[in-house]
């Protein structure tokens, strides 16, 4: 498994296919030479641009970003796929590496400005337009905590492609997880049902997103009935793993009564795990639906999923609600 592909496992959507056919067909070798040509031949005029940034969309463009797409598009020439790869890469790495070095929200400022110039330097570049939504999406100190982004970049790939159901279902998802917005959420699953080659059960989804809302109840029932329809492999064991952030959420509820229980008695917080298994509070350190042992921090007796865990962060920082008013 590649590391694009390695990555989407620990987010979001489904993989998309456009990208790494290109990487096959030219070959390491080839494209490592075309690169290299490319970076000597471009270099000092991709650096001038990029010192040109920010700008009045200096939201989307902070000084010192990536140069404009359009600019780079101009002097890409023929190499406008392999410069996409290029900065696909680039947008990878710098995702992956802020992410494991826990990175807060703005250390991710790069992230869409590499995006943009990979889509519009290759329009139909879906797993850039894909994934690239779910890095943008994923909260921090996962992500950037942009699900605004990730909406832009979607649209972008739909004005390209119209005919993708993919990108109005990956909106859906978008507005559900990471919006919280249901509403807004069976509107595109609905769109993407419409579409020709789009799977039956997108429309059942629409209906289920209406209905539940965006609790956890509603979560659930909305990530079970993508698991029981879908036939993508993929989309299945993403589903699964949404349910079980949502039975992790049910169990820091239990723990955390055990640790006020705890409290009650003593005056304080446990400060160990070791502690409320000799109080007998506790039968065995607990762990997430991973097996990895939850996280107990002191002094405040605060509990959370662990960072090595894949169900981290937990949607909305682990706070979901149980069961919204109605």
């Amino acid at each position: 498994m590649n590391e694009p592909q390695a990555r989407a496992g620990a987010s979001g959507l489904p993989p998309a296919r456009g990208g790494n056919e290109r990487l096959r067909r030219w070959g390491r070798p080839a494209l490592s030479a075309v690169a290299a040509t490319l970076l000597v031949a471009l270099g000092g005029t991709l650096s001038a641009l990029r010192d040109r940034g920010g700008g009045p969309d200096g939201d989307r463009y902070p000084a010192g970003s990536a140069p404009r797409p359009d600019a780079v598009r101009r002097v890409a020439l023929s190499f406008k796929a392999v410069l996409a790869d290029l900065y696909w890469i680039r947008a990878v790495q710098h995702y992956g590496r802020t992410r494991l070095a826990g990175g807060r929200a703005e250390d991710h400022a790069l992230l869409y400005s590499l995006l943009d110039v990979a889509t519009t330097l290759d329009p139909r570049f879906d797993a850039a337009h894909r994934l690239g939504a779910v890095f943008l999406a994923e909260p921090s100190p996962g992500g950037p905590g942009r699900p605004d982004l990730a909406v832009a970049l979607l649209r972008k790939g739909m004005d390209y492609a119209p005919e993708r159901w993919e990108y109005l279902q990956d909106l859906g998802f978008v507005h559900y997880w990471w919006l919280h917005d249901p509403e807004g959420a069976a509107r595109w699953f609905e769109r993407a049902a419409d579409l020709p080659g789009a799977p039956w059960w997108l429309r059942p989804l629409a209906a289920v997103t209406l209905a539940e809302g965006d609790d956890r109840a509603g979560a659930r029932a909305l990530w079970a009935q993508v698991r029981d329809s879908t036939g993508d492999a993929w989309v299945r064991g993403e589903a699964i793993r949404r349910l079980a952030q949502l039975d992790a959420l049910d169990a820091l509820d239990g723990y955390r009564h055990v640790i006020e229980g705890f409290f009650e008695r003593t005056g304080r917080r446990p400060r160990s795990w070791r502690e409320l298994l000799a109080a007998g509070d506790l039968a065995a350190v607990p762990v997430d639906p991973t097996g990895v042992p939850y996280e107990l921090t002191t002094p405040d007796g605060t509990i959370a999923v662990s960072r090595r865990s894949a169900l981290f962060p937990l949607p909305g920082g682990g706070s979901l609600p149980e069961r919204r008013g109605r």
